[in-house]
């Protein structure tokens, strides 16, 4: 399963109860962090989820209403007595930007990886079953969107290990393993011989800061939750959307539909724009199942049953 937590929902600036742009999911134990807006640490206080845990935080772009928080927060874990790498992912310019913004966090006991992402290449990252992409987006800086999957082999197969006459014994390493390939009395045995088709996993997209690009539908094909940013909820504001390099409710909407996705939650919200839920109606007129984010918003996502 993934866990999700919208952090901050707010653009350019935070307001009282609103801070700015991060999103944190959880999957198999581990802690990743997207973006770091002004406010994030205190944001995560209060959700409640711990914050030494984060090994990777991901970011879109390095406008400072993305990236202003990761100072503080660098400080704070070092104050928890952090030891562990801590994994950084973003654009070209990641590592020189993220030392600039240390001078006032120097001296970390803690490493700093830095991940410098290729906009030719959309694998960021890989391990286990987790699967983490990019795509370059439409802004005045440039900007990537992430789609975080959690793939699912296919279940075991008693029979199929019984016709091809595969030791009882290897029945279990070869079902829990990923990819595990067991030579047993000169043979070799490889899960792809015990289990079905893989099955359906979980996907998560975090695209914020873009006009629409016509690779974002298939970028976010079938997630089953969208975090899209919606700068703008009035459409007379559709011409000043497209003036910034933004999105309007409306917008993000139609990449939800033209996506299949299953749900779709606005975030990155216009300091004119107290509150979002009055401007809702644009969106779910196009794409029902449309939630205005806020704060500290969580779901779980979990693997249907099959």
């Amino acid at each position: 399963m993934i866990d999700v937590a919208l952090v901050g929902t707010g653009g350019m600036m935070p307001l009282p109860g609103r801070f700015l742009s991060s999103m944190l999911c959880r999957v198999n134990g581990r802690m990743m962090l997207f973006d770091c807006g002004e406010g994030t640490q205190v944001s995560l206080r209060m959700l409640g989820w711990g914050f030494k845990q984060i090994d990777m935080i991901c970011f879109t772009h390095f406008h400072g209403d993305h990236i202003s928080g990761l100072p503080g927060l660098l400080l704070t874990m070092a104050n928890a007595e952090r030891a562990e790498p801590l994994q950084l992912f973003g654009p070209p310019g990641l590592e020189k930007i993220v030392k600039s913004l240390c001078i006032i966090a120097q001296d970390l006991p803690f490493p700093l990886v830095f991940n410098e992402l290729d906009k030719n290449n959309s694998r960021a990252y890989e391990e286990g079953m987790l699967r983490i992409h990019t795509l370059p987006l439409n802004h005045r800086a440039l900007c990537f969107a992430y789609s975080i999957e959690l793939l699912r082999r296919g279940k075991f197969d008693p029979e199929r290990a019984k016709a091809q006459n595969i030791p009882l014994k290897l029945w279990g390493p070869l079902q829990k393993q990923n990819d595990a390939t067991i030579v047993y009395e000169g043979k070799t045995f490889t899960s792809d011989m015990v289990l079905g088709a893989p099955r359906k996993g979980l996907k998560l997209v975090f695209c914020t800061d873009t006009r629409p690009v016509a690779a974002l539908p298939d970028f976010a094909r079938e997630a089953d939750l969208f975090i899209c940013e919606g700068l703008y909820g009035d459409p007379e504001k559709q011409a000043k959307a497209a003036a910034h390099m933004h999105m309007s409710f409306k917008e993000a909407a139609e990449i939800a539909k033209k996506a299949n996705a299953r749900e779709l939650w606005l975030t990155h919200f216009s300091p004119a724009l107290p509150d979002p839920f009055n401007y809702l109606s644009h969106a779910t007129a196009v794409f029902e199942n449309t939630r205005t984010g806020k704060d500290r918003l969580t779901k779980t996502l979990k693997f249907t049953e099959e």
